[in-house]
């Protein structure tokens, strides 16, 4: 019997050992993404109305950096354009409580365009901290150099307001894993806008659209779900899903030309368009319908002839499921 104990505490004491060694590693030799580069920015106009664009319409890193009323529909912004606070939270169905961070030049003004270019492409900020992936950074580190440039000037332009923003909350065992969560840049030449989908496969990308039309599990993605619908979103209503947005005959969006594809966005930038009042207990969209249209009509064309190119989801989405009493 004494024998078995001592396998026994030393199998204990084996799992212990690697235990710590495991969260030592995570916690002291990751993330590991290299330095940041040497970068020193022309803020020129073109860079700015670019980076204006991608920021406001295609990337929406307005969306989440700036206050939205959820008091109407799809959440329009309200005011404090990149000053942050936006949550995330267990209530949504995130590993604890983030916040996003104030990226107007009052927050930073002491980063180098260079820290900034990392934090946006990889994932790790001005002090080697890991952001939580709730920021795409995986996305626009696929992105074209330039327009991660464009975005850093117009990130640059913006009024500076001054406001702090809460120290994320995450829950253990992600308060350590978020460390493996940030990867070196894959960065990409933009494609040519006459190539329809690369170039639609391009905005696709920058603009994230998979992490919310596709399922997850543990907030990962599930490899064959892509654009086949299905992240839930909690809301005081319910649970609302992404959509399935395949070119699915009868479940995804396959009967839609792309006439109405386009419109479909185009709708919320019509001068008689006015955000429906919504109560709290109303269902609500986290989809930033307002910012992507103001994208240019010939992006979503090229988006739709991208969504046309890919396989079809036999998948249905119960778009809304209301919580159990």
């Amino acid at each position: 019997m004494k024998k078995i104990y001592k396998v026994l505490l030393g199998v204990l004491g084996a799992i212990i050992l690697l235990v710590f060694v495991s969260g030592a590693f995570l916690s002291f030799f990751l993330p590991n993404v290299g330095a940041a580069p040497e970068v020193t920015l022309e803020y020129s106009t073109e860079r700015i109305e670019r980076g204006k664009y991608l920021a406001n319409h295609v990337t929406v890193c307005m969306d989440c950096h700036s206050t939205r009323d959820w008091t109407k529909f799809s959440a329009p912004l309200a005011g404090n354009l990149g000053a942050g606070g936006e949550k995330f939270s267990h209530e949504m169905g995130f590993p604890g409580t983030i916040y996003s961070s104030n990226i107007t030049p009052y927050n930073l003004k002491l980063w180098t365009d260079g820290e900034l270019f990392r934090a946006i492409t990889t994932g790790v900020d001005k002090d080697g901290k890991a952001l939580f992936s709730v920021m795409p950074y995986h996305n626009y580190g696929q992105m074209d150099q330039e327009d991660i440039y464009s975005i850093i000037a117009y990130l640059r332009s913006l009024e500076s307001i001054e406001s702090s923003v809460e120290e994320r909350k995450l829950d253990f065992p992600v308060s350590l894993l978020v460390n493996t969560m940030p990867a070196k840049a894959n960065l990409a030449t933009i494609p040519s806008e006459s190539d329809q989908v690369a170039y639609g496969g391009y905005l696709i990308n920058a603009a994230g659209c998979v992490h919310c039309h596709s399922q997850t599990d543990k907030g990962a993605l599930i490899k064959g779900t892509e654009f086949g619908g299905g992240m839930e979103f909690i809301q005081p209503a319910g649970i609302v899903r992404g959509a399935n947005i395949t070119m699915h005959k009868s479940k995804g969006i396959g009967s839609w030309t792309m006439e109405t594809f386009v419109q479909r966005f185009k709708q919320y930038v019509d001068s008689s368009y006015k955000a429906q009042e919504l109560s709290p207990n109303d269902w609500n969209t986290p989809m930033p319908w307002i910012m992507y249209a103001g994208m240019k009509n010939s992006d979503l064309e090229a988006i739709y002839t991208y969504l046309n190119s890919l396989e079809p989801k036999d998948h249905t989405v119960v778009k809304f499921e209301p919580h159990r009493k």
